[in-house]
């Protein structure tokens, strides 16, 4: 099945590459290509943290047109996430979102979303709504 590149793209950053890839998994099986999809997790030497450069490899490979959004698990991945941001540069940054939402539901319910069409606006409002205020 090819994956529908006109959707927003979701990506998953957590500290933990299992988490990461679990949730990433979770994805796939709610929504299956529908959406474009990447994780990263842990830091360059295998342990725990993030990686700028492995977050801005994880937005080109769920690059949309439409837009990405990210989801984070600490505040480290959600700095790192920001760089990564900066980095992809103006054109693309401006349809960047770092969404305020739990990793693993936030994720899921975004693809869902994202899966039927809905705008990197609605995606990461939906996602959101899953925040305690």
């Amino acid at each position: 099945m090819t994956v529908n590149s006109a959707n927003v793209g979701i990506v998953i950053v957590s500290h933990s590459p299992l988490v990461a890839r679990g949730a990433a998994d979770m994805v796939r099986q709610m929504v299956g290509n529908s959406v474009p999809l990447a994780w990263c997790g842990g830091n360059p030497a295998g342990g725990l943290g993030t990686d700028t450069g492995a977050i801005l490899k994880a937005i080109d490979e769920a690059w949309s047109e439409a837009g990405v959004a990210i989801f984070v698990d600490l505040g480290g991945a959600e700095t790192n996430s920001e760089m990564a941001v900066e980095l992809s540069g103006e054109a693309r940054a401006s349809r960047i979102v770092i969404c305020n939402a739990p990793i693993v539901e936030g994720a899921v319910i975004a693809a869902a979303e994202a899966s039927g069409g809905a705008s990197l606006a609605k995606v990461v409002a939906t996602a959101q709504e899953l925040s305690p205020s």
